[in-house]
């Protein structure tokens, strides 16, 4: 019965962290007070020009995700190295195993090539 109360006041907890979070947010929040220019980008005082909010175009977010992902291959492989250098392993399962992995993610940057995803437009 005691297990419960550790689930309740866990919830509690976390509702009212939620709560306080979105007071204390909107307590310190940007308020428009006084001057119309405090309310501007960068608070130069000078009037924008169009929309302040650039928008990106998608293919810069396809090129993170690819660098994410041939970034954490580049990690399991050198991990994969070490573990290949130390003695008593069996290398032969060990080898395919980064075969296959490895071939999985060039399969990846080959659709990614093929569908034009690493042209510049």
């Amino acid at each position: 019965m005691t297990n419960i109360w550790y689930i309740v006041g866990f919830m509690v907890a976390g509702v009212s962290f939620v709560f306080l979070t979105i007071g204390a947010a909107w307590l310190i929040s940007h308020r428009n007070r006084g001057d119309v220019h405090k309310g501007l980008p960068y608070e130069s005082g000078i009037d924008t020009y169009g929309d302040t909010h650039g928008r990106f175009g998608l293919s810069f977010y396809i090129y993170a995700l690819l660098f994410v992902a041939f970034d954490i291959e580049v990690i399991f492989i050198y991990l994969w190295a070490i573990i290949f250098r130390a003695a008593g392993v069996d290398i032969g399962s060990l080898f395919v195993s980064m075969l296959v992995f490895v071939g999985i993610l060039l399969l990846g940057l080959a659709y990614a090539w093929r569908k034009g995803v690493l042209t510049w437009r």
